[in-house]
């Protein structure tokens, strides 16, 4: 019998409403209160859930129509689950005629889900297969992660809905995915069986196949991976039949470091497998830009076309942060159970220097400027994916140590990929350190729509004049670039001189002097 789907009851004040989406087409399984249309009026996004478990039969209105208060909007069957019964059943039924043909299938008769890319935010319109980090057929433990889509803000994991396997994936790595675009099917239950037969299979053909490098077996797939990462075979355990080396051998080598070569074995290593290794040869690579450096150099490029962007620089001297962190390092990180590090200091500075000169916190939105009552200071963090900002919220309200533990956290998360999107978001300032990569010097690209941004570097003695007498001191140079649209020469000139006063006597941070 086929239930029927309608729109939600609508307030009083609210007459029709439009269909925005359909996040099902008809034929497709839908679970109880699993998120089927959403109906967009005038003052709210409303979603209407599926209301019991089954496979969505009719669609009556189309994306774009105009609907009313309880209009029927389409009808679930109970198709889904009979499909799913029939399906276990006729498996069964095969693998009791031809137990062979029914041990080599993943899926062995199990309930079946759809595996699905997330939803996307509006700011996100799609996003890249990354990877798929289980095989077809593999088994898979419950919110085990099967994949990895790449966005030009963050990477999200795909994961499992049950323990099972994938029968199925339709989405390769490196195809461009909507937002809950199927990535694939997933079937409860099965995997077990068909990855041990298919793992037997793997190592028998790749046995076959196999050659000795360094007086080791070693499959094609890993003979390969041996050569692009200039690995020692000898120095690598081998898990195949007979001490086989296998790719996920190699990989896990890579990983610890502990097959590294030198260069000349290397060269030798890459030669006797095939790769391309002549002496003075000239190896061009191409790969694609990632979404995410395609994002950062698109952002870099309009920061410099649209801000008319300029830089400020001044020098501190860091003695008096130095010793106030060397007296009391040991103590914070008992107290606090963080290290004590210069970036607190620095996003406490400015935070203090925000409150006072309110311009260099504002944002340009069009021909409107933005004044922000807080300060959001975004901490640039270096990954292997690229440039990350994730912000700190509310900055004037934290304590140094709030500080430190969120930067640490952030920094662990975003080398992981693990930063959700809107920890990302809406900053009115940002600090960047050039200094842990040993710059001395650095022109800084503002981050829009914020309009300035500060730039650290490393700390190096130098000579320097104090009181008639020359002194070796522990200076760095600060850049501060700007928007000068927004912010006169003056107010950039005294926000990096009031930085720069805070961070020579802290004891101004305490007293609000």
């Amino acid at each position: 019998m086929a239930t029927e789907i309608k729109a939600p009851t609508f307030p009083e004040s609210v007459a029709e409403g439009s269909v925005a989406a359909w996040h099902k087409k008809p034929g497709d399984s839908v679970e109880r209160d699993e998120l089927i249309v959403e109906i967009e009026t005038d003052k709210v996004v409303l979603e209407v859930l599926a209301p019991e478990a089954g496979t969505l039969s009719e669609a009556l209105v189309e994306e774009g129509d105009t609907v009313t208060s309880e209009q029927l909007l389409g009808r679930i069957g109970e198709g889904g689950e009979a499909a799913a019964d029939k399906g276990e059943t006729e498996a069964k039924a095969k693998g009791g005629k031809d137990d062979e043909k029914a041990d080599a299938k993943p899926a062995a008769g199990g309930k079946q889900h759809e595996v699905k890319a997330p939803s996307f935010p509006e700011s996100i319109q799609e996003g890249t297969v990354a990877s798929w980090t289980k095989k077809v057929g593999e088994s898979v433990r419950r919110d085990e992660v099967l994949a990895e889509i790449e966005t030009d803000k963050v990477v999200l994991e795909v994961v499992a809905p049950a323990d099972g396997a994938l029968s199925e994936i339709n989405a390769e790595e490196g195809s461009q995915v909507e937002s809950e675009a199927v990535l694939g099917i997933f079937v409860e239950g099965a995997g077990d069986v068909a990855s041990a037969d298919s793992g037997d299979e793997g190592e028998a053909s790749d046995a076959e196949e196999s050659e000795s490098i360094d007086g080791k077996p070693v499959a094609p797939a890993a003979r390969k991976m041996i050569a692009e990462h200039g690995l020692d075979a000898s120095k690598i355990k081998g898990t195949g039949k007979n001490g086989l080396i296998l790719k996920e051998d190699v990989q896990s080598a890579v990983n610890d470091g502990s097959a590294k070569k030198s260069a000349a074995g290397s060269k030798t290593a890459a030669a006797s497998a095939g790769a391309p290794a002549l002496e003075g040869e000239r190896i061009e690579k191409r790969v694609p830009m990632s979404r995410l450096r395609q994002t950062i150099a698109k952002r870099l490029v309009q920061a410099q076309q649209t801000a008319a962007m300029l830089t400020t620089y001044n020098e501190v001297d860091m003695g008096a942060v130095m010793s106030l962190r060397a007296e009391y390092k040991e103590t914070f990180q008992k107290t606090h159970d963080v290290k004590l590090g210069f970036m607190g200091f620095f996003v406490k500075a400015s935070s203090e220097a925000l409150k006072r000169f309110p311009d260099v916190n504002a944002s340009i939105d069009g021909s409107e400027i933005v004044y922000h009552g807080y300060q959001d200071i975004g901490v640039a963090v270096s990954t292997e994916r690229g440039l990350v900002v994730p912000v700190l919220r509310d900055t004037d309200s934290m304590k140094i140590a709030d500080v430190e533990k969120g930067i640490v956290d952030y920094g662990k998360r975003a080398r992981d990929g693990k930063l959700g999107i809107d920890e990302m978001q809406g900053g009115t300032f940002t600090i960047t350190n050039g200094g842990i990569f040993g710059s001395l010097l650095s022109t800084p690209i503002i981050n829009p729509p914020q309009t300035a941004i500060l730039g650290m570097h490393k700390i190096q003695e130098r000579p320097m004049a104090v009181n008639g007498q020359v002194e070796i001191r522990p200076m760095m140079y600060l850049a501060l670039s700007y928007d000068h649209r927004m912010i006169d020469g003056k107010d950039a000139v005294q926000f990096l001189v009031t930085i720069k006063e805070l961070l020579e006597d802290p004891a101004r941070l305490l007293l609000d002097i």
